[in-house]
Parts: C-alpha cells; structure tokens; sequence
C-alpha cells in the first residue's frame, strides 16, 4: 500500500495511480501537549511504501510514525519515498560544535525503512549518510512539460551546483542554451554575493532553474541581474518549490513572469508531478 504524510497525500495518491497501488489513509492528530500521533488504522499488505516530504520538523516525526505503524500493522517490507529531504543542505559541520543534521536525519530513517528513494537531494552525497539502499530520482526533466513556448531560451542556473538540472530541463524541453551565474555565500553573515556570467540575455527567455527555491532571496538577485540586462521573459522553475513566507512576492517583484515546481512540495505552482519517475524505482 502506498502511505503517504499529510504534506503528501495529492503526489501519493498520483503515485498509487501509476502503480495500481491501494491508497492507505492515516489519521493525524496533535496532543494538547504538542505531541503528533500518525496513525494507520485501515492497512493491508506486506508491502508499503511511506511518502513524505521533510519541509518542516513535525514532517520527520510524521515519517518516523508512519514507518512504525506499518510495521506495527504487518508490513513486512518498507520503502520511504522521500520526494524533499530538508536538511539535506546541512550536509556537514561549517563550525566546530555543529551537528552533520543531513547525517542524523538519515540514521533515523534506515531504522525504520528496508530502502529509500530520494528526488534530487541537494546534495547526492547525503546518500551515504543512510544506512539500507538509496535510489536517487532526477525529477528536473518533468519540468518542460509546463514551460511555456519559449522564444531562442537561455537555462541559467544561480550557480555551478545547479548546471546539471539546468542541463536536463534544456534537453528535455528540446532546445536551448545552458549557462550558471557564479554564486558565494558567505558562511558567516549567509549574506550571498553574485557575479553575473557572460551569457547574452537581451531579447531572449530566459528560464532560471534551481533544485530548490526557499526564500527566494538568491534567485530574486539573479533575476535582477537579467532585467537588467534586457531579458525578454523570465521564468523560475524549480523542482522543490519550498517557496518559505515572502518568496512568491521576491520573485514576481524581480520579474518573474511565472514560477513552475513539481508536486515534491505541493505548492500552487506544482504543474509538474514526479510520480512517474517514482513509479518506475517501486
């Protein structure tokens, strides 16, 4: 059966449809004293596989629940689908006393999961930091579906990191340029500063792409940069639109025509679902 969080339920439902998958329905509930309790009343099967995104910290308890009512319930074989892993940015110690929490997060998971299938964790490496078999889901391809017609397009990544998903979204729109800004953050202050790249952009659409946008903040600056440079439309695609407080208003304040994510995080915005390439790792 196919179990998903409460953040999940529109890409697990997606997902138990393109696996002809029964659909599981937990209950959800908080205690007066802020405890969760996530719970599987109705569950058959040996098999299930947990779905949950990790945005906030009560989605982790949500997870760990979820993955011990299965096995209370009788599953005897679990996999955990987790289509956005937070914390994944917090993939080492920047300062002596700071916990690898990518690292602690992942140990906490393999207790209670026989796999796991992650979509684009920001960084791959995190993989190693969980201890049963990981599969990693590129889901940036689903993007082009949603893109508008695109006249002469530029796929510009905020930095180096992000190049490849640029890269993919370009090959899987058919046509296009790709290029990436030059992007320092700094580890003190998080202040970021960006150096422009040397890709034309006047007269053209331009569509910045990024694995996740959370604040905004970085890609707003981007995007500046473009307008100022005589970018013709610029569109914002993402696969995780986490897209915290003001960074809707940030990113159609700097230009942006339209923002485009997938159903990793369910946002208004989601126009793309990864189910499909989920479906093919169960």
């Amino acid at each position: 059966m196919i179990v998903p969080s409460s953040g999940t339920q529109t890409l697990a439902a997606a997902l138990a449809d393109e696996t002809g998958t029964p659909l599981a329905t937990p209950t959800f509930e908080r205690f007066a004293d802020g405890e969760q309790l996530a719970a599987v009343p109705e569950f058959a099967g040996e098999e299930a596989t947990v779905v949950a995104s990790t945005v906030a910290d009560g989605d982790w308890i949500e997870l760990l629940q979820l993955q011990d009512a299965v096995r209370e319930a009788g599953a005897s074989a679990v996999t955990t689908v987790i289509p956005y892993l937070g914390y994944a940015r917090q993939d080492q110690s920047f300062k002596p006393g700071q916990p690898v929490s990518a690292r602690a997060m992942a140990r906490a998971v393999s207790t209670g999961t026989d796999r796991v299938i992650l979509v684009n964790p920001h960084e791959e490496s995190v993989e190693e930091f969980f201890s049963v078999p990981v599969e990693i889901v590129d889901a940036a391809g689903a993007l082009a579906a949603p893109l508008p017609k695109l006249r002469d397009p530029l796929f510009l990544a905020p930095d180096a990191g992000a190049i490849g998903i640029a890269e993919t979204l370009r090959d899987a729109s058919g046509s296009g340029a790709t290029d990436y800004f030059e992007k320092r953050r700094d580890r003190e202050d998080g202040s970021v500063e960006i150096t422009p790249s040397d890709a034309p952009v006047a007269d053209r659409d331009v569509v910045v792409v990024d694995d996740i946008i959370a604040t905004g903040s970085t890609m707003s600056k981007s995007i500046a940069v473009l307008q100022e440079r005589g970018a013709d439309r610029v569109v914002a695609a993402c696969v995780h639109p986490v897209l915290a407080g003001s960074a809707v208003t940030k990113l159609r304040a700097a230009g942006v025509e339209r923002i485009i994510g997938t159903d990793t995080v369910e946002r208004a915005c989601s126009e793309a679902s990864v189910a499909p390439m989920i479906a093919a790792r169960l």
